[in-house]
């Protein structure tokens, strides 16, 4: 049976939030992001992009490109749980569907054709959605996430496409190969060395030629340019908390040891959060002594994914906590109270240089492994690491305790 694929949007989703809570803000330009000189643009209206305002930009760059926006410090908090009333509203009625970020879902409505008709079908909870909320929402249809992706990017603002069967081509082939998923500054600057410029020029070459110029890579980019995508709607699993704990195989009382394990664990979890575009307000840590009593202290803070704001907090914990003078048999951490959010709105305040160094280190990890990238302190910790996103939509893995 030929797939059916829903890609939803919601629209500039900050800056449809930040309008839905004052009006007054309605078709001005408007910034959400870094209030600061040394910011970063985490979102922008449609009429800041006009003046070549896109997220991701300093902030003292996008003031002087449209000096009349207006500036709002953005609140991870809000968005999330407005991102929560739409995930409700999308599982009351689709049965298999997956949250991707914040503001993006997919849903498979394959088969619907047969009982209800799946465009209809979408459309309607687009206006259920839209009627509930007031946010401006978008959607894609087709037969694949890639292409459902690329139709709701050419549908927005707040509108809907639909691609039929067999003319996914067609209709990816006038494109710009930036609007391919996966093709980022550097690869559209090597496509455009090529000459190459339209998806359909992609289209009409060998797939071996995408491999010798950028590796597996090209294949994948060659596949998507041409409609082809068999990636799966994971079902959706939201997560409460991501923990990790230490068992040792002899009992310890070398606070050294114990702080750099610490610091490698709280390390590795941030990686998680930021991977997974995710915040957390709660931390705790978690101590078992050779005489099997276990003790824990929790902390709350302000939403945050960043390793040199929640090692010391961590630490801080510690220190409170261990003072039996036992010899320790386990040590743990746990991240709660989480929310949705990318790194970029818990870094407000942060400077661009220190963006840049996360992710690096995080793109670094992501290529090489999760321990590939680690603080002195913590190379000791040689266990620790997860080898999947605890945030991919399935539901988290019980592993029994490593050993350290």
């Amino acid at each position: 049976m030929d797939k059916t694929i829903l890609h939803i949007d919601l629209d500039t989703f900050y800056v449809s939030v930040e309008r839905l809570i004052n009006r007054e803000l309605q078709n001005r330009p408007l910034l959400v992001g870094g209030t600061g000189d040394r910011g970063v643009v985490a979102a922008c209206s449609y009429e800041t992009r006009g003046f070549g305002v896109h997220s991701g930009m300093p902030m003292k760059m996008a003031r002087e490109l449209c000096p009349e926006a207006t500036v709002i410090r953005g609140n991870a908090g809000t968005y999330s749980k407005h991102s929560d009333v739409v995930t409700e509203i999308i599982k009351e009625r689709v049965p298999l569907f997956e949250k991707s970020s914040i503001d993006e879902f997919y849903a498979d409505l394959t088969g619907m054709d047969r009982f209800f008709g799946s465009y209809k079908y979408a459309t309607e909870l687009r206006e259920k959605i839209i009627k509930e909320t007031g946010l401006p929402i978008s959607f894609g249809l087709s037969a694949n996430k890639v292409v459902s992706k690329v139709a709701t990017n050419e549908a927005k603002p707040n509108n809907q496409l639909k691609i039929d069967y067999g003319l996914e081509k067609p209709f990816l082939a006038p494109l710009s190969i930036k609007k391919i998923p996966m093709v980022g500054d550097k690869t559209y600057q090597t496509l455009r060395n090529l000459g190459l410029r339209q998806v359909r020029t992609v289209q009409e070459m060998p797939v071996d030629v995408m491999q010798r110029v950028l590796g597996k890579h090209g294949e994948v980019i060659w596949k998507r340019a041409n409609g082809i995508d068999h990636t799966p709607v994971v079902p959706f699993c939201e997560r409460k908390s991501i923990s990790t704990e230490r068992t040792f195989t002899k009992d310890t009382i070398d606070v050294v040891r114990l702080r750099g394990i610490l610091i490698a664990m709280t390390e590795n979890l941030a990686y998680q959060l930021r991977r997974g575009e995710k915040l957390t307000a709660c931390i705790a840590v978690k101590i078992r002594y050779s005489d099997f009593n276990s003790y824990s202290k929790q902390m709350r803070i302000p939403y945050t994914s960043a390793d040199h704001i929640l090692i010391p907090k961590i630490l801080e914990l510690f220190k409170k906590l261990y003072n039996r003078r036992l010899l320790v048999r386990l040590v743990g951490i746990r991240f709660s109270h989480l929310v949705g959010g990318n790194y970029q709105i818990d870094l407000f305040d942060d400077t661009e240089e220190a963006l840049n160094l996360y992710q690096a280190m995080d793109n670094i990890r992501k290529r090489y492994g999760d321990k590939s990238v680690l603080r002195a302190s913590g190379l000791g910790a040689k266990t620790i690491g997860r080898m999947q996103n605890p945030f991919n939509g399935q539901p988290p893995v019980v592993l029994a305790h490593r050993k350290q």
